[in-house]
């Protein structure tokens, strides 16, 4: 039985006032915020004792998000009614909680269950509804999790691995000279002039009249299963043997992961699948963006195979593909976007993103994003590493995340979300590099 949680404090905490950085002014979302998902997308962490004073981690946090004005904001609309950051100083919401367990036994029984009482869950009907959320939950033996929720049009998973990681550095030591963000959103990814957007993103990004969005159906949220599977060093290395030549672990690991959950949904060998796979654009686009940029800098490339073909071609193949899509998303590719970017906001059209909503089903799709860049592994707040990341329950079917994992033996974990009928299938064979289909 998953331990039971209490709240014991919940408040909205402003950074201190003489380091506060938003000063009331307002920010645009950019084409790339616009196209991201509209929701807080959660994050949750766990540490063995010993570990900081909640007390020591909210100090660190306040002075950090004194220079993330966008954290410590809120959303609102522009002179011309479309939405935008208020950059207010209103606060991030701080929640402390304790549980009546051991942090051993959360982790070991029934955890996808008990991971939603970790995190604060937002009220984005509530005009004044902070954008970053902090909850602080103790277990009887003293272990922490550290559970967020941010909402996505302020910051993709690198700007916010950036944050954690100075977040941490500050509980470590308050007097450490903090790495400072980029993060007027005016100067980054400049349209041409005149803007000449040549690419369709009205129906790729967003939800245009002929967008494949709409073509995806829904599914009862039961019938959602997540799960996660763990994917050694050793089998990473065999992958990319198989492979050959240069191969990153996320694309090796994808093209053998999209071969397996298209076998568990015995899908029909003329069907076309494809993957939304997210594309970090900060190296790709000209001029680059620069690391230390807090915002949003994601567009998504589209690898697609007949079934028959993914399911018969090599691993170098399909890694083939999957590179391939990827390079297309190019600085040619960027430019015309943030073009069509600038068009549109011209004309003050408000646009609709493609990103899925609850219930959605991706079959015979994936979503997939990799956090194997980003530092979240890496947090040490005083007293360590994490031990463990707590996937949250994701309600959309086709979701794969790869995540460093938090072993001392390192290797991959896969977070994901299957049609409940496909998960034995998909874990019968995840592991086997062999697979022969008799039928294709």
């Amino acid at each position: 039985m998953a331990a039971a949680v209490q709240i014991t404090r919940r408040e909205v905490m402003r950074p201190p006032p003489a380091s506060a950085g938003g000063g009331g002014r307002r920010s645009p979302l950019t084409a790339f915020d616009r196209a991201s998902t509209d929701g807080y997308i959660p994050a949750v962490y766990a540490w063995n004792a010993p570990a900081p004073s909640n007390g020591e981690i909210v100090e660190g946090l306040l002075a950090t998000v004194a220079t993330y004005p966008h954290l410590a904001g809120r959303l609102g609309v522009d002179d011309r009614g479309r939405r935008c950051f208020h950059l207010n100083d209103a606060g991030v919401l701080v929640v402390e909680a304790e549980a009546d367990g051991d942090l051993a036994d959360a982790l070991a029984h029934d955890v996808y269950k008990h991971v939603n009482q970790l995190y604060p869950k937002a009220d984005q009907e509530r005009a004044d509804e902070p954008l970053f959320h902090v909850q602080l939950t103790r277990y009887r033996c003293r272990g922490l999790v550290i559970g967020t929720a941010c909402q996505h049009l302020v910051a993709d998973g690198h700007s916010m691995s950036f944050f954690f990681t100075a977040w941490a550095t500050a509980v470590r030591s308050n007097s450490a000279i903090l790495p400072s963000p980029v993060t007027d959103r005016t100067t980054i990814a400049v349209p041409r002039s005149p803007p000449s957007p040549v690419f369709d993103h009205r129906n790729i990004e967003f939800r245009g009249e002929h967008s494949p969005r709409d073509s995806y159906g829904t599914l009862p949220m039961a019938r959602i299963k997540n799960f996660s599977v763990h994917f050694p060093e050793k089998f990473i290395a065999s992958l990319k043997t198989r492979v050959g030549g240069r191969c990153s672990a996320f694309q090796c690991l994808l093209a053998h992961a999209w071969k397996r959950v298209t076998e568990a949904r015995c899908l029909a060998p003329d069907e076309l699948t494809q993957i939304r796979v997210a594309v970090d654009c900060r190296t790709r686009a000209k001029p680059p963006v620069p690391m230390e940029y807090f915002g949003n800098t994601v567009l998504w490339a589209f690898p697609r195979m007949r079934v028959r073909e993914l399911l018969s071609s090599s691993y170098a193949t399909v890694v083939g593909v999957i590179r391939n899509a990827m390079a297309r998303v190019d600085a040619g590719y960027i430019q015309s976007f943030v073009d069509f970017g600038e068009v549109t906001d011209r004309c003050g059209e408000e646009l609709v993103s493609t990103a899925a909503t609850p219930g959605m089903s991706f079959c015979p799709d994936l979503e997939v994003d990799s956090w194997l860049g980003f530092r979240f592994h890496d947090l040490n707040f005083g007293h360590g590493l994490p031990c463990a990341f707590l996937p949250p329950d994701i309600p959309i079917e086709g979701i794969l995340v790869f995540v460093p994992s938090c072993s001392a033996k390192g290797g991959v974990d896969l977070f994901m979300t299957l049609y409940d009928d496909h998960v034995h299938a998909f874990k019968q064979i995840c592991h086997s590099m062999d697979r022969t289909i008799a039928k294709i």
